[in-house]
């Protein structure tokens, strides 16, 4: 069973650099110095980048307090039974724990790091890079989004810059810096896994996935690209047992916590946008039967009486396709931009009507903190293969999901089989599914439709059967059906 386990506060930052995949390549002057010489060739090292920014990236020791109950206690019945007082009773228990963070601000003591990390604490302390310990302030945490900000009076601090994680690409290579079962700073090396990645954790997931090693007490430590800048903020893994790394971890990405570090730092608290409609992902085959001209967008489900939306005069079925100038391709883009967006703002939204495009003024209301966060969107799950008749058989166009399930290689072109029922003569000749099916009566075939019109065509010419060329792994065959099973 797989386990996120979202304390990277639990999961401390270390950092131990690899750099097998960039020895003998060009290294940036910025991102790295090179050794002269190292038996007598030159070769890069990350080493002088990480000896300017090390310095900012800080550990954190919490101390707090929470309230449990005994489990047993929770039962009325052994309470009953026990005599004992009916109305639950709670004790407090001091809880110790450790993580990360990155100094953002060095003239007023700015720390961004996780919110769990700081969760219920009573004490705060950072240790900078040379051992010097200050007691830290918090000044705003968001739950929502898992960043929190603390403070530090102190001099003598390295602040490092904030990146553009809007930038990154898959491959791009990232450091992950932090404390990791609390041995201290330690510097993993990887690269980016994917992009904008929904882990099911709340209505505004956009992570960074990273196969940079990330563990216990890495949580609010900083990931960065080789020029230095912070592009993500490491905040969870993905662990089957419960143990460390797998090479799956997660960050949040710089550019969305730097926004949410703003209004921490202005006013303690996020103020987020609300516009009261509950949204849907566009699949393909509603797209076609609304008109576009492909799954993209977001689909209004329904609208919440007086809200912005209900002003605006949106429709359920409306799909919004671009928000204040920024395109939807996934529906859960949507839920991120409303949020961002400063109460009584006024946003163009283009949106998908009666076969046409309209445009959409609405003025973004603040969302009520009592009013729970809005439901994120059903994931996109992968749908299954429309399947089409023709010939007795149960044929497929060719999608990434069929080729990956029967191991059809990227180039193969044809429809594939999905069914052939027993006895059928199909199946006396040795077709199967997973077969594909190239060409029929000489013709390439492209769509499983194509077959059944050329079974039709071949009834009026006055044939019986239709040929079938057939491959399976790399060999090829021809087969002849009935084309009265068309």
């Amino acid at each position: 069973m797989k386990r996120f386990l979202p304390p990277l506060g639990l999961l401390g930052g270390a950092v131990a650099v690899s750099l097998g995949l960039v020895l003998g390549s060009a290294v940036p002057t910025f991102a790295a110095g090179v050794i002269p010489e190292v038996n007598g060739a030159a070769v890069p090292s990350l080493a002088p980048m990480l000896a300017r920014i090390t310095p900012g990236v800080v550990n954190i020791a919490v101390k707090g307090k929470v309230r449990e109950e005994n489990p047993l206690l929770q039962d009325p019945f052994f309470r009953r039974f026990f005599n004992l007082p009916q109305q639950r009773q709670f004790e407090e228990r001091e809880t110790q724990a450790t993580g990360s963070g990155v100094i953002v601000d060095a003239a007023r003591g700015y720390v961004l790091s996780n919110a769990h990390v700081v969760e219920n604490a009573t004490t705060i302390e950072v240790t900078t890079k040379d051992n010097r310990r200050f007691p830290a302030k918090l000044i705003g945490r968001d739950a929502e989004t898992d960043v929190a900000v603390l403070q530090i009076a102190t001099q003598n601090l390295t602040a490092v810059p904030m990146g553009d994680s809007d930038r990154l690409q898959v491959g791009d290579f990232v450091l992950a810096i932090g404390n990791p079962f609390g041995l201290g700073g330690t510097v993993t090396s990887g690269i980016i896994s994917a992009t904008a990645r929904d882990i099911r954790s709340g209505p505004y997931d956009e992570f960074l996935q990273t196969d940079a090693s990330i563990n216990r007490g890495n949580s609010g430590g900083p990931m960065f690209n080789l020029n230095g800048e912070v592009v993500g903020i490491n905040t969870m893994i993905y662990s089957p047992s419960g143990g460390g790394s797998i090479g799956i971890g997660f960050a949040i990405p710089a550019t969305l916590g730097q926004r949410i570090v703003e209004q921490l730092k202005a006013t303690g608290k996020v103020e987020r946008g609300w516009i009261g409609a509950r949204i849907q992902p566009v699949t393909d085959e509603i797209a076609e039967s609304v008109g576009l001209d492909k799954g993209r967008g977001a689909m209004v489900a329904s609208i919440d009486a007086g809200s912005p939306a209900a002003q605006a005069k949106l429709l359920p079925g409306d799909v919004i396709l671009s928000y204040d100038g920024k395109s939807i391709d996934r529906s859960r883009q949507l839920p991120r931009l409303v949020a961002e967006t400063a109460p009584d703002k006024t946003a163009r939204l283009m949106v998908w009507r009666d076969g046409k495009e309209i445009d959409v003024d609405l003025k973004v209301a603040a969302l009520n903190p009592n009013r729970p966060a809005p439901p994120a969107p059903e994931p996109e799950k992968p749908r299954p293969p429309i399947a089409f008749e023709a010939l007795g058989l149960k044929l497929a166009k060719l999608t990434p999901d069929l080729r990956k399930q029967f191991g059809i290689s990227d180039a193969a072109k044809g429809i594939v089989v999905l069914d052939v029922p027993q006895n059928s003569v199909a199946a006396t000749q040795g077709l199967r599914a997973g077969d594909l099916v190239v060409a029929a009566g000489g013709t390439a075939l492209g769509s499983p439709v194509e077959v059944s019109q050329l079974a039709s065509a071949a009834r009026k010419a006055g044939r019986k059967n239709l040929l079938l060329r057939v491959e399976r792994e790399g060999n090829t065959r021809f087969i002849a059906l009935a084309v009265e099973a068309g």
